[in-house]
């Protein structure tokens, strides 16, 4: 393969894994104020061979989220404490900050290749 193809192919699964990343961010966001939700985290598996680039999966983030007591709450358990969620805000945004920029910074790369072989064909024409 061709390393310029091999270039816009790395780009593109990259701005897919970016484009996952932001997606369960914001799902973490939008939930950060539900009890018992656990932050999504995506897990990027490298693969060995060739060039089968990456295998994605999603895992629960395992950090309790904190208690709190509230009797009257319907999700308390029997001791009347609610455990609310373990997003942290700060902690998504700059996460969605970076995939943000990854993504940009792959985009770029592309489009860049995409020129070298624009300008390749043009020479070939000649």
């Amino acid at each position: 393969m061709n390393s310029l193809k091999a270039t816009m192919i790395q780009a593109m699964q990259g701005m897919r894994v970016q484009s996952e990343r932001i997606d369960l961010t914001s799902q973490n966001i939008s939930n950060a104020d539900t009890p018992g939700y656990q932050r999504k985290m995506l897990v990027v598996d490298q693969a060995t061979s060739g060039d089968a680039f990456r295998r994605l999966r999603i895992e629960l983030d395992g950090v309790e989220g904190e208690r709190s007591y509230e009797p009257t709450h319907p999700m308390a358990d029997e001791d009347g404490y609610v455990t609310m969620s373990n997003v942290s805000v700060v902690t998504e945004m700059a996460d969605m900050r970076e995939a943000n920029r990854s993504y940009e910074a792959n985009l770029n790369s592309f489009q860049q290749a995409r020129t070298m072989y624009k300008s390749l064909l043009d020479i070939l024409k000649r």
